[in-house]
Order: structure tokens, then sequence, then C-alpha cells
């Protein structure tokens, strides 16, 4: 048993230096420390001393093989940039690669990261993440049985996906105090038509909704214009709302359905001149220029943005709803050759008048409140309750386009 002494201001060098000397370690310096130099041998020199002393002396051996800890400081030095940024290991390469490779199920959300946890951006309609009440903003705590603090993105989407049928094991929180609940979700086939739902409100207001950007988006949309058109439809209503994004292409597409060609949609910036591009419109099949209004809230996001914004920045819609979700960022995959990859953030989404989309999100210009509860019931996926739920955001919109149509006949 080793007794502990008390040591005196006037002692505690001393102390100090017997305790090291006990330990086996050396007294330690009292100069004030010499500020790090902020170079690349200096500062791997620093890095591999201190990979030496955790090889060397941690208590488990099994934990400190060279790959695993350079592997972690990887993974911390990334994640210590943003949310987005990761390492991934030839092993979640490998399994990334295979992903995009084959068809494969999942529940039909889309994640980000918010505030160091992983939240729902959207469930997509029609899918068994939706079904089972998941709404935009829910923070996801674990994915079968693993907690997601220290996930990353890839991860998360990898224990969610699997084959149809299957099931994945899910705890959600919802709200700042509510406790997390369990769910349990069957896996499908995740196919979904972005472009839905098209029909006439009234005698000159069509309506069509966006559920996310895909190779497809412009042509359906072509498709769903037409129709409305020739049924009368002189103003449109766009509804972007719970929209996760999708290609940035398409959203450039679906802005040249509005706006003539030429005209700028969104800025990237980034530090080099690789990473600093300008979108503009070009020619579709056909411009629809009547009165329009876009949905837009919480769950609008990437992409979605981008067309909102762009539309806001020039003047050719008018916004309404709640601020968008603010993801605007582009990551990209650099393999590594001795295994791995980097995924990194390298540039920022602007709009047209040089907005940043990103962690700022798009502000509508007519703020309508509505609850991701009343908008799930909208969606059909809390099937039971006892009146119908007013989309009050649509009713706004439909107003405000009657109004510029009257204000045209005047």
């Amino acid at each position: 048993m080793v007794r502990m002494r008390r040591c005196g201001t006037t002692r505690l060098r001393a102390c100090a230096a017997a305790a090291l000397a006990w330990a086996g370690g050396a007294p330690a310096r009292t100069d004030a420390p010499t500020p790090p130099v902020d170079g690349p041998y200096e500062s791997l020199n620093r890095f591999v001393e201190a990979l030496h002393h955790v090889r060397q002396n941690y208590v488990e051996a099994s934990r400190t093989a060279y790959g695993d800890l350079v592997d972690q400081a990887l993974r911390g030095m990334l994640s210590s940039l943003d949310e987005h940024s990761e390492f991934l290991s030839v092993d979640e390469m490998r399994a990334m690669q295979e992903d995009t490779a084959g068809q494969f199920g999942g529940i039909g959300v889309v994640v980000g990261q918010r505030a160091g946890g992983l939240v729902v951006i959207a469930p997509i309609d029609g899918t068994p993440g939706q079904r089972a009440g998941l709404r935009a903003g829910d923070r996801l705590v674990e994915i079968e049985g693993r907690r997601t603090e220290e996930m990353g993105m890839e991860d998360a989407v990898r224990l969610m996906r699997g084959p149809p049928g299957s099931r994945v094991r899910l705890r959600v929180a919802r709200g700042e105090h509510e406790e997390p609940r369990e769910l349990i979700i069957e896996r499908a086939a995740i196919r979904v038509d972005s472009v839905k739902n098209a029909r006439m409100l009234d005698g000159d207001t069509g309506y069509v909704r966006i559920t996310q950007f895909d190779e497809r988006t412009a042509r359906l949309l072509d498709e769903a214009l037409r129709r409305l058109e020739s049924q009368g439809a002189r103003a449109l209503v766009l509804d972007l709302r719970n929209n996760p994004g999708g290609l940035v292409e398409s959203a450039v597409d679906v802005c040249s359905r509005f706006l003539p060609r030429g005209r700028l949609v969104l800025m990237l910036r980034g530090r080099g001149d690789e990473q600093r591009q300008a979108f503009v419109t070009r020619g579709p099949p056909r411009v629809f220029e009547g009165p329009l209004v876009v949905l837009i809230n919480e769950g609008s996001a990437s992409a979605a943005e981008v067309v909102a914004g762009c539309l806001q920045d020039h003047r050719r819609a008018l916004l309404v709803g709640e601020r968008s979700f603010g993801k605007g960022s582009v990551q990209t995959l650099f393999p590594l050759t001795t295994g791995g990859a980097l995924r990194l953030t390298t540039a920022r989404y602007f709009t047209p008048n040089r907005r940043m989309i990103h962690d700022l999100g798009i502000e509508p210009d007519i703020r309508v409140p509505m609850s991701p509860a009343e908008f799930a019931a909208l969606a059909g996926d809390e099937a039971g309750a006892p009146h119908p739920v007013r989309d009050v955001q649509l009713e706004r919109a439909a107003d405000a386009i009657r109004g510029v149509l009257l204000l045209r006949r005047g």
C-alpha cells in the first residue's frame, strides 16, 4: 500500500519529481512550453511520438496495432472538420462500392448530422420509414443496437440497408425531453416516382410535388406540366416539402422549366479553381411562365434548397412554409493509394445572390408554421386521426396565387 503525503506549495516540485521517479518516469520540465510549429514535418513528428507512446504503453496491447491506431486517428481528424467529412477504411470502401453496384433494400429515409447527432432529414413518400411514422427532425439514437454518437452517415446508411423483407431495429427520439422509442421496420426495395400528385387545385391553379431529384425528375415534371396546362392551369404550386435533395444537375433542369436560358442557378465555391463552378439554366422543351409558389419546410434539403433559393433570388417564385434544413455542401471521395478513402467536404452551395445555404437554410417569404405531426398525418402515416388535417401551408400558397391572378386580370 502506497501512502500519500500532503505537499505544501513550497514542496510541490519535489513531490512531483518524487512521484514520477517512483513511477519510473522523468521529472517534468517547468519551462513554458514552446508553441508548436505549424509545419508538416514538425507536426508529423509530434504524431509519430504520440503513436509510439500509445503503441508501447497502452494497457491493452491488442488495441494498439499500427493500422488500427492510424485509422482511428484519421477518423478523428476528418470528423473534427465537419459532420459530413469522414475516413473510410478498406472494408468500408469495399462495402460502399458493393452498395452502388447492385440493388438493395432499405427503409426509405434520408439522414444527416446536426449538432453532433444523426437526424432524419426526410422520409421518402410511400416507404417503410414513412409508414412507420418517422418524421423530419427525428434523432436516430441507435441502429441495430449501436449508438450513433460517433457513427458516420455512411455507417448509418449501411446498417439501415439490407435485403427486402429483412428487418432493422432503431431507437428514435423526438423532441428534447421525450424518451427514445424502439421501432422495428421491415426493409423494402425503394422505387419512388420523384414527381407525383399532379392535380388542379381550382380552375386556374395546378399543383405538383417533387419528392426527390433524380435522372427522371425533369422529364416527369414536363409531363405533369403539360397535363395541368391542358386542364387550364395558368399558375402553379410546386411542393418541395420533405424533399431531401438528390442530383444537382436535376435541380438545374427543374429551374430551367421556370426561367429563361442562361440564368444563374447556383455557384459552388471551394478552395481551388476545380472546386469553383457556376450552373446556369439550359433550354428545356418549354418554360412555364405563370405565377409560381414553392412550398418548403425543415425537410427540404440540398437540391431542393438550390431550386427554392434560385427561384426566390430571381423573383420568379414566392416561397411559403418554414425555413429549410440547411444542407448545402459537396463531398468528394479521395481514394488513398494505401487503402481506404477520404470523404471530404470540398465546396459549398451559394444561391445566385451569393447566399450560403449550408447551416442557414432558405427562409420563406411567407412563414406558415406546420408541425411535423400535421405534415406526417397529411402523408397518411398516422391513420386513425379523428379529423382530417388541414394543409394550412398549401391553403396559404393557393391564396397567394389567387391574389396574383386577380392583379393580372385587373
